[in-house]
């Protein structure tokens, strides 16, 4: 569907639709950064990159959320060259008065993954272009990522998230207000995973987490209490899904009307593994599914809808 026109590294995207358009939030990965710096560097310094469509298929980049003295402003154009600071993996929903991302924050820009702490931290915004700060969230650890946020079967507000000090699984937090959290412990555990995205369709509740192999899928009546579809080696999206063999990666759900929408990244079409050269081990896409419930189970549908230029050229896969 998409492909950063600044550094070919979009990664873990969010979708939502504000009066007729659609906006996409996604970490911006320095992939063909000049000098992204040592060892994983390059996976962080990271901007928030947005883009725009009028069908949620057409996109055109629109700019980064660049912090300044109150939160985070769309700027157009590229992010500096140099920063100092790591945005990762934003979440942005609805509250029924204003929108909310929430938001991984890392200090610095790491070239090893041990040893950095990293937080969620909650803005607001009336616009989409200008997020005012709220503040980190306090949540299992001073290692949590990857947040999802809905309004479950109760009426309660969860939070669920990856604890990398929790050997990488799936917590959950609840809220009446969006700002007083409760921890609830874990809501997915097992295999280590990442990227939580939750949603509703067709009278039940799904999580879909990234499993690195593909996408593991649960299912729960109300939003707590979740249970694996197909057991415990069972993925959507996984190897041969995908053109070149790739698996889908972090991603987040969608509703338009009737149809939802699962948008993630992997590798780019044409952009073959394993070529040793590092840009294109580093390069992703932005790609989407229609998911659909058959007696009970989600599945994808049998084509991938892939974009394969930033300037409106779209192929069926």
């Amino acid at each position: 569907m998409y492909r950063d026109p600044v550094y070919d590294g979009a990664t873990d995207p969010t979708v939502v639709i504000a009066d007729g358009e659609w906006w996409m939030f996604y970490t911006q990965r320095r992939a063909t950064h000049p000098d992204p710096g040592p060892g994983v560097a390059w996976v962080h310094g990271s901007r928030i990159g947005v883009a725009r469509s009028d069908d949620g298929v057409s996109w055109r980049y629109t700019g980064t959320l660049e912090p300044d003295a109150g939160g985070l402003t769309l700027e157009p154009g590229p992010p500096p060259l140099h920063v100092d600071v790591t945005h990762w993996a934003p979440e942005v929903i609805h509250d029924g008065r204003r929108w909310r991302m929430f938001l991984t924050e890392i200090d610095g820009v790491p070239d090893r993954w041990p040893g950095f702490a990293r937080t969620i931290v909650g803005y607001d915004s009336e616009d989409l272009r200008s997020w005012r700060r709220l503040g980190p969230l306090s949540l299992s650890s001073d290692r949590v990522i990857d947040a999802a946020v809905a309004r479950t079967g109760e009426g309660l507000w969860r939070l669920w998230y990856k604890d990398e000090v929790a050997d990488s699984v799936t917590m959950t937090a609840s809220s009446t207000d969006l700002a007083e959290w409760v921890l609830e412990g874990v809501a997915i555990g097992g295999r280590p995973h990442e990227g939580p995205s939750v949603f509703e369709l067709d009278g039940w509740w799904w999580m879909v987490v990234d499993e690195w192999r593909g996408m593991g899928v649960y299912r729960s009546v109300a939003g707590v209490g979740w249970h694996r579809q197909g057991g415990a080696d069972a993925v959507i999206l996984g190897p041969g899904d995908l053109p070149g063999g790739d698996i889908g990666n972090h991603g987040a759900a969608v509703r338009d009307g009737d149809d939802v929408w699962f948008y993630f990244f992997a590798r780019p079409a044409g952009v073959a593994g394993g070529s040793g050269v590092a840009e294109d081990e580093r390069r992703s896409a932005v790609y989407r599914v229609k998911l659909r419930v058959d007696e009970g189970v989600l599945s994808t549908r049998s084509h991938l809808t892939a974009w394969q230029t930033v300037t409106g050229n779209t192929s069926e896969m």
